[in-house]
This record gives structure tokens, C-alpha cells and sequence, in this order.
């Protein structure tokens, strides 16, 4: 098997960095971008605010008491999205295979594309510059084996970094990182490993696998092969995503919480709101994926191949319950996910047992009733 090189590219305090771009005199200045100015949370902080203790998710009242000179810049989504294409853009003129993470963020697997650009330093220096010309901001780079490696690059020296991991120097790099360095390991998670004495990545590394399994449950495996730097995960570019298809909701909870029963509520919640958004495009799907984040930010997946294509919510409620029951969950849940992969227009395998048009019409007409009067005007009688 040919050995991947992976990029990781993060913008530079992006929503605030388009604002200094569109509106040169607040550079220098501690400047901010948020919701709204009279209630709202920061949403981006650039690197003058910051050794003041301005970080995104800050209320805006604390922000002034901080930095009382903090300049505030409510945001405007649409420009932010309409940059990030334009980068996403330049990215793709280097290899086809670029995953977007999120609005200011991207994984490339640029193995191929070494053929034409030399190395991956030539490389990532040609995406730098090409963005600094093109959009007047910066962006840190992380180029190394994997996605979790080159998302680790890409924090190390910021802002304007560039810092490439390779294969034979992963373990000397690794032994003595603080395991929060890694992505997918929060201030909670760190404090848990820290308990057990397990402070660096090297210590994670080496530490009893059954050990970690015992102590966290499923997340233990992988906290052993984060520890080592391993990765299987590859990059799935965009349009192999939309050729996949899936269509999936998440909330985040107002409070972590264990409290079974409302859990079961918010699951049976997504799985009706993922059946709406399916019925209304006509499509039918046979994988449900249940996604859970827990109070210390750890998330992953799980799903299900079904033997029947269904676009029922109390089916995919059932099922994703299913999933969630059979998790023995160590924290307290931050986030829930419902989705429907595997999708198909058309009904394949006609179920002779059952009147499919009918049921199909009374869900149907659930959904018109709903889209009048408003969610959950008619819903289930009951969860079971």
C-alpha cells in the first residue's frame, strides 16, 4: 500500500480576518466578530484580542470587561461563505481530492499530486501564497501521514505556520506532546487521562489497551492508536460525499446530560425531522447513523445497514435507539446526531406484507399538517 501524505489547512481566525481584509483599519486592534452587538458570544477573535483571554464562545459582556477597547464587528454569514468557496477553489487546483472539515477548514491528500509540485513544503507554500494574494489573510498547514497528524500540524505554529510531520520522526514528536494537543481530546478527556497518570501522547501510547477499554469504554482503542499517531481515516472528497448521500440532523443540549429518558426524546425528535427532510425529496435510505459528543468534546459515529429501504421516522427512531442502547456510554452527552445514508429516489424491494402506498399517504399527510400548524402539531402517540 502507497504511503499518504495528508494536509490539513486552518484559516487564521477566519470570520475576523475577512473583516480585516474588507475593512483594513481594524487591523492591529483587538478586534472580535459576533453574533449580534447588543446579546450575543464571540464568534472569532483575532490574535491582538487574545492575550486578553478573548476566545470564541465568550459572551460579549464578559469580552468588554476583558478588553474594554475590544472592537466588535457583528457577523455576516453569506460573505464568509462565498470566501470560503473561493479557497476551497484554489485548493482544488492542486488535487481534486480536498475534504471539506468546515467553513475555514480542509483536508488534502496531495500524495498524487507531489508528481507535479516536487514536495509537500513547495506545495503548501504555493497554497499560502496563492491565498494571501487572492484574499489578503493567512492560514496554518499541516502536512503528515494522516488526518489526525496534519490537523496536529496545523496547530502547532500558528498564526501563518507551516509544519510537516514525516513517517520515521511521528514517535520522537509524539513522546512527549500533551495528549490536548490532539484533536478529539478536550479539557475534560485530558483531565480523565491525566487521573491515571497518562499526561503525554508517548504515555498514552504505551498504556494497557485493555486498560483504556476498561476505563472508557469503546473510545479506549482509539485513544491507543491516537497515542501512536494512527489514522485509517481517509479523505473523502465533496463530491464523492454528495455521489454517497446522507441526510442528517444534531443538536447540541442545553446541558450535558445521562437523563435516559430525554435523550430518547431528542433521538425520536431527529429521527422525525431526518424521515421529513427524506419524504419531501422523495428518497428512501437502508443505514442509520447515530453520531454522540461527549462532555469533554470526544465524538464518533456508529451505524447500522438495514436489510429494507424506509424513510419512516418511528422506523429510523427505532433503530438509532437501538444503536444508542447498545453503547455503554462513560460521560455525560453533549450532542446527538440522527442521519440516513445509503439513500436511493425510487422504492426498491416492495415489502408484500404491508400496504406501502397507504402508510406512505398517512406520512405524507402528517408531514402537510406539520409544515402548516408547526412541528409536532401531529406526531406519534407514543415512542414505543
Amino acid at each position: 500500500m502507497v504511503d499518504r501524505i495528508i494536509l490539513h489547512i486552518d484559516m487564521d481566525a477566519f470570520f475576523i480576518s475577512v473583516e480585516e481584509r474588507d475593512d483594513p483599519s481594524l487591523r492591529g486592534k483587538a478586534a472580535a466578530v459576533c453574533g449580534s452587538l447588543s446579546r450575543s458570544v464571540v464568534t472569532s477573535a483575532n490574535y491582538e484580542a487574545r492575550p486578553f483571554g478573548i476566545r470564541a464562545g465568550m459572551p460579549i459582556q464578559e469580552a468588554k470587561r476583558k478588553c474594554p477597547h475590544l472592537i466588535l464587528v457583528e457577523g455576516n454569514h453569506s460573505k464568509y461563505t462565498e470566501t470560503s468557496a473561493r479557497i476551497f477553489s484554489i485548493l482544488k487546483e492542486f488535487t481534486p481530492l480536498v475534504e471539506v472539515a468546515s467553513i475555514d477548514e480542509a483536508y488534502l491528500d496531495i500524495t498524487d499530486s507531489l508528481l507535479l509540485f516536487k514536495t509537500p513544503f513547495h506545495l503548501s507554500k504555493l497554497i499560502k501564497e496563492k491565498i494571501r494574494r487572492g484574499e489578503s489573510m493567512t492560514c496554518s498547514i499541516g502536512v503528515a501521514p494522516n488526518k489526525l497528524l496534519a490537523k496536529l500540524g496545523s496547530r502547532l505554529k500558528k498564526p501563518d505556520g507551516l509544519t510537516i510531520i514525516e513517517k520515521e520522526k511521528v514517535q520522537e514528536i509524539l513522546e512527549d506532546l500533551p495528549v490536548s494537543k490532539l484533536h478529539g481530546i478536550g479539557p475534560k478527556l485530558a483531565e480523565s487521562l491525566k487521573s491515571i497518570n497518562i499526561f503525554t501522547c508517548g504515555q498514552l501510547g504505551r498504556f494497557p489497551v485493555s486498560f483504556l477499554i476498561k476505563r472508557f469504554g469503546m473510545i479506549g482503542e482509539r485513544l491507543h492508536e491516537m497515542g501512536l499517531g494512527l489514522d485509517e481515516n481517509r479523505v473523502i472528497p465533496f463530491d464523492e460525499e454528495e455521489d454517497a448521500k446522507s441526510i442528517s440532523h444534531s443538536v447540541t443540549l442545553e446541558e450535558d446530560t445521562s437523563d435516559r429518558d430525554l435523550l430518547r426524546k431528542v433521538l425520536f425528535q431527529l429521527s422525525e425531522r431526518v424521515s421529513r427532510r427524506m419524504r419531501k425529496e422523495g428518497l428512501y435510505g437502508s443505514r442509520v447513523v447515530l453520531t454522540v459528543r461527549y462532555s469533554d468534546f470526544y465524538t464518533f459515529s456508529k451505524q447500522k445497514t438495514l436489510s429494507r429501504w424506509m424513510n419512516n421516522g418511528n422506523e429510523i427512531f427505532r433503530h438509532s435507539l437501538e444503536i444508542f442502547e447498545s453503547i455503554s456510554h462513560p460521560k455525560s452527552i453533549r450532542l446527538l446526531g440522527v442521519g440516513m445514508s445509503l439513500l436511493k429516489k425510487e422504492w426498491c424491494q416492495q415489502d408484500l406484507f404491508e400496504k406501502r402506498e397507504k402508510k406512505d399517504n398517512l406520512l405524507k399527510a402528517m408531514d402537510r399538517v406539520n409544515e402548516k400548524f408547526g412541528d409536532w402539531t401531529l406526531t406519534w402517540a407514543e415512542l414505543h
